[in-house]
């Protein structure tokens, strides 16, 4: 008798005998997201997003868009040009066609504010029937920082020397503590402990959840618009940042033109383009007679690099 069968698979032995065992299909691939399918990668110190499905690629978008437009898109000569003037002009539904479903390890703090991107499917992992594992992040010290004092949601300078120490020191003390009592709580296996469902309000906000995730591409970038932005907390940030990587792999024209026109674009207000046209004219323009206030005004300087 063969008693290896018995033993329970590792993550990384399940992933490596699905990856082993393709199928045969007839639906449309994208080559570049065909190497990354069930691959884990590693985010913040026990967090990991890999890729559980997809559909779709560029042909898709571009399939879509002339399905819905007819005649109208001859003019565009190419796939990546009609990808660029759907980015360009703003047409959601052609990206609609291509989603992405992914498995997402993450503290739940990070949970709490990706999950207002309310346009995705989405199961977490439920501590209701389940027990969480004893994982929580942890920042590394050059990542803990003060209050900003000129953005409420955001970070200041980083801390530093006993400061920092002492911030660590409470972070890890408090979630073992907390863990510890949850664990007292449900009690050993066999006894009858607190239910699970009331035991799990006492583990703090940095403990691990996991959750599938899917969305379609129109919504992915919306999110990764927001999230992938230098602004962004540095927490959800780095999970934005790894999911770029995956998109620009699978869809590459539509990925390029993200780049361009979104992450790498400004929308204007009719009072900043006025100033522009403006200041193109050799008038100078200052707050005081550009109509916007300090803070629109800040804005505009920092896009326009003045």
């Amino acid at each position: 008798m063969n008693m290896a069968s018995d033993v329970p698979q590792t993550p990384e032995e399940e992933i490596a005998e699905m990856r082993s065992t393709p199928q045969p299909t007839l639906r449309a691939v994208a080559p570049g997201m065909e190497k990354h399918l069930y691959s884990i990668y590693p985010v913040l110190d026990h967090g990991f997003v890999r890729v559980i499905d997809y559909m779709g690629d560029d042909a898709a978008i571009t399939q879509a868009a002339r399905v819905s437009y007819g005649k109208g898109t001859k003019a565009v000569s190419n796939d990546e040009g009609l990808i660029r003037y759907l980015m360009r002009h703003w047409h959601s539904t052609p990206f609609e066609m291509c989603e992405l479903k992914l498995h997402v390890k993450l503290p739940v703090f990070v949970a709490r504010q990706w999950i207002r991107h309310r346009t995705a499917n989405v199961n977490e992992y439920s501590a209701r029937y389940s027990i969480l594992d004893r994982e929580f992040y942890i920042p590394s010290p050059e990542d803990l920082a003060a209050q900003s004092v000129v953005n409420n949601q955001g970070r200041g300078e980083a801390l530093s020397g006993e400061e920092a120490a002492r911030v660590l020191e409470c972070l890890k003390g408090d979630a073992a503590r907390c863990y510890d009592h949850y664990q007292e709580m449900i009690g050993q296996e066999g006894q009858q402990g607190l239910a699970r469902e009331l035991a799990r309000m006492n583990l703090p906000a940095n403990i691990y959840t996991q959750w599938y995730w899917k969305v379609d591409l129109h919504n992915l970038f919306h999110f990764l618009r927001l999230r992938a932005d230098a602004h962004a907390q540095y927490e959800i940030r780095v999970y934005a940042e790894e999911i770029c990587k995956l998109v620009a792999d699978w869809v590459p024209f539509a990925y390029a033109a993200f780049e361009d026109y979104r992450m790498g674009g400004a929308t204007l207000s009719g009072k900043a383009l006025e100033c522009v046209r403006r200041m193109l004219a050799g008038e100078e323009v200052s707050q005081e007679t550009s109509g916007m206030s300090k803070g629109e005004w800040r804005e505009f300087q920092d896009v326009v690099g003045s």
